[in-house]
């Protein structure tokens, strides 16, 4: 039996973490949910020296306005490494500024979504982006690289 794949939730915001976490349990996905609390945690986790396992995760939920590294960089860093430029990432934000948008698809991202601030809506949102990018698409690595 496979191991449940792993989410990457990457967000500085402790109660946008809770919220998340509560949601995708609410949603019974099962899969383990990793969480870098800003940039360079990310950074570390998916190019770190101390990294467990060669294994990537499943999905990376990335918020933009996190301090030391915001997500956009974090987008940057993993789109120009050849092991994770393939790696699903979804931008997971509160910013509706135009500007975050184009940029986040222009750097790669997989998809882009503003967080609702009503929880059920947020709920809803996290379900079927879980859904989609945990049961529904097919990644393009099965084992990690």
């Amino acid at each position: 039996m496979n191991k449940p794949r792993k989410i990457l939730l990457v967000d500085d915001n402790p109660d946008d973490v809770k919220l998340t976490k509560m949601a995708l349990t609410k949603s019974n996905i099962a899969n383990d949910i990793d969480v870098a609390r800003n940039g360079v945690e990310a950074i570390e986790y998916l190019f770190g020296k101390r990294r467990n396992g060669n294994n990537l995760p499943a999905v990376v939920l990335l918020d933009l306005k996190m301090p030391k590294v915001d997500g956009l960089e974090v987008l940057k860093r993993i789109r120009g490494e050849e092991r994770t430029k393939l790696l699903p990432v979804v931008v997971l934000t509160t910013s509706t500024e135009e500007r975050d948008i184009i940029e986040s698809y222009e750097l790669g991202c997989n998809s882009y979504v503003c967080k609702p601030v009503d929880f059920n809506n947020f709920a809803e949102a996290v379900k079927q982006l879980g859904l989609y990018w945990l049961v529904i698409n097919e990644i393009p690595f099965k084992n990690g690289r």
